[in-house]
């Protein structure tokens, strides 16, 4: 017990090079609701096509939709170089505050179901629908967080980042059905994130990560979805006993 306590108070003091943007990273977190608030009073336009009135609601998307709660963090089980990762969460930084550009200079609103059905994922729907206003919506902070974590992950492992990057088209389609975007945000929202992998992510050299790094990616990456999928059974089993 005593060996594992020094090896725990050892672990603790070894340096964290990339304390100073993961803090920065999480102070940026409230300025969503900031950026809320302030638009509530200001004209807000409905960037809606054709193809947004044409998608119906869809409850069981929020499967889909809730993983970025998760998935944003892949980088996080994937990522082992301290330098890649420092860049993972510059391009996140990156992507906030290009998002948070877009809902002040074009503030947006988009009207929610009235009606959504029952069950579990409905229920999760309405719950989401209280926590997040109907405001900043383009582009979509949600997209743009999928899509930068899955690009990033692609340069240490192509099969991961294949496989993530489908992940975050479905991500992407799960915010038209959940009525949280318009498609206008889903393409706008892809589109800040390659361009932030494009300027800080992939000038990182893949010859920089160590073999056994990439071998170990997908088991890695494996992790994720065991959470995601524990945190829905935790929600599903809340659900059922409480009605």
């Amino acid at each position: 017990m005593k060996s594992r306590l020094l090896a725990i108070a050892d672990w603790l003091r070894q340096p964290a090079p990339n304390a100073v943007p993961a803090i920065v990273l999480a102070l940026m977190m409230p300025g969503y609701h900031v950026i809320v608030a302030i638009n509530r009073g200001r004209p807000v336009s409905m960037p809606e096509l054709a193809l947004d009135r044409a998608i119906p609601v869809g409850p069981a998307w929020m499967l889909a939709y809730g993983s970025i709660w998760v998935f944003a963090f892949l980088p996080v089980f994937v990522v082992r170089q301290p330098g890649l990762r420092r860049r993972a969460m510059l391009a996140a930084m990156a992507v906030i505050a290009a998002s948070y550009a877009g809902f002040l200079v074009y503030p947006t609103v988009l009207p929610r179901a009235e009606a959504v059905g029952g069950g579990f994922f409905a229920k999760s729907l309405e719950v989401n629908y209280s926590l997040d206003p109907p405001y900043n919506c383009f582009p979509s902070l949600h997209v743009a967080w999928a899509f930068v974590a899955a690009l990033t992950c692609h340069r240490v492992h192509r099969g991961v980042g294949l496989v993530a990057l489908l992940w975050a088209a479905i991500i992407g389609v799960s915010t038209l059905y959940t009525k949280q975007h318009y498609v206008l945000d889903v393409v706008a929202g892809a589109a800040v994130a390659y361009a932030a992998y494009l300027v800080i992510v992939r000038p990182y050299p893949r010859a920089g990560m160590a073999d056994v790094d990439r071998l170990l990616a997908p088991k890695r990456a494996l992790w994720a979805l065991w959470l995601y999928a524990g945190i829905v059974a935790v929600l599903w089993i809340r659900f059922v006993v409480t009605g």
